[in-house]
């Protein structure tokens, strides 16, 4: 084993074909030796007619060998199941059962309002690029999006998503074999939001939700009930591109150390009551590091840190 110790850049990444990176997960890839991100690829450079340009959107990969210098790999040209110019989102990426699982958003075609359904779909790989789809997450209504998906005890596996029928509130299922899953209700409903993300740090087992405007933070003694503690990335940093609330979260925890990956709309705050500008699509992904004192999450998001990174 050998641990890396670098500084992290601001911004971590930015899309270089479409500058519109949105929804990171990160996963070491195990053939590789280096992290993979996978992450919402809007088409935020392109024609926007309604909301056509969030919609359309690829899977697209970055690599990084230290976990502060991405370079972008393209997108996954696999996925389609159906005809047509169709749109993934928001993807979420495991590794159990030995070999990588892929819960996805996904809509038929480009629409240019939100009135169409939505669904999660299934994938599975043995390298991250090559992908088997598996079928559609039958859920809890027709329009659910955002899938988290995480080993609550020994063989057994939880989906949280949000459900936009149902005030966008995060809902959950379980699974003993990430194939066959079982409905098992609503779980947060404080407040309309979306992006669940679940993760373990310092005893404490916690989700995080972007309820536009910063980051929701949860935490729960068994994975089901949920107290709300917190915000996180509600107030804009002083970074290169992170002047704006933070979206959409990810969290890899490594040992003591946790880092949450995240993307902003970096000139939000310049343009705001302006005329439409074309810069108000742009997105960033930034990382920060967190920390915890065993009842709340801390993040500094203008925090200068050298990221501690296990790798094989």
């Amino acid at each position: 084993m050998k641990e890396n110790t670098k500084t992290v850049e601001a911004p971590l990444f930015r899309d270089p074909i479409y500058d519109g990176a949105s929804d990171p997960t990160v996963i070491w890839n195990r053939a590789e030796h280096c992290y993979y991100m996978l992450y919402t690829q809007r088409r935020a450079t392109s024609v926007q007619i309604g909301v056509s340009s969030i919609h359309g959107s690829k899977i697209g990969i970055a690599s990084s060998v230290d976990g502060t210098k991405w370079l972008y790999r393209g997108t996954l040209s696999n996925l389609d199941f159906e005809p047509g110019h169709n749109t993934f989102w928001a993807p979420e990426v495991i590794y159990a059962r030995d070999r990588y699982h892929m819960y996805v958003s996904y809509i038929t075609g480009i629409p240019t309002d939100w009135e169409y359904g939505r669904k999660i779909l299934h994938y599975t790989s043995d390298n991250l690029w090559n992908w088997n789809y598996e079928g559609e997450i039958k859920l809890s209504s027709d329009r659910v999006i955002d899938a988290c998906v995480y080993e609550i005890a020994p063989g057994l596996y939880k989906m949280w998503y949000k459900d936009e029928n149902n005030n966008s509130a995060s809902y959950s299922a379980l699974s003993t074999n990430l194939y066959d899953w079982e409905a098992a209700g609503c779980e947060v409903s404080d407040c309309p939001h979306e992006g669940p993300n679940v993760f373990e740090l310092g005893g404490k087992k916690w989700m995080i939700t972007d309820f536009w405007s910063g980051l929701g933070v949860y935490s729960s003694d068994d994975f089901t009930e949920w107290t709300r503690c917190g915000t996180l990335l509600d107030t804009p940093g002083n970074r290169a591109c992170d002047h704006a609330l933070g979206h959409h979260g990810d969290v890899l925890a490594a040992g003591e150390e946790a880092y949450i990956f995240y993307f902003c709309h970096p000139y939000e705050n310049e343009i705001r009551g302006e005329a439409p500008d074309s810069r108000q699509m742009l997105t960033a992904i930034q990382a920060a590091r967190l920390t915890t004192d065993g009842e709340r999450l801390y993040c500094d998001r203008n925090e200068i840190f050298e990221w501690k990174l296990t790798s094989s």
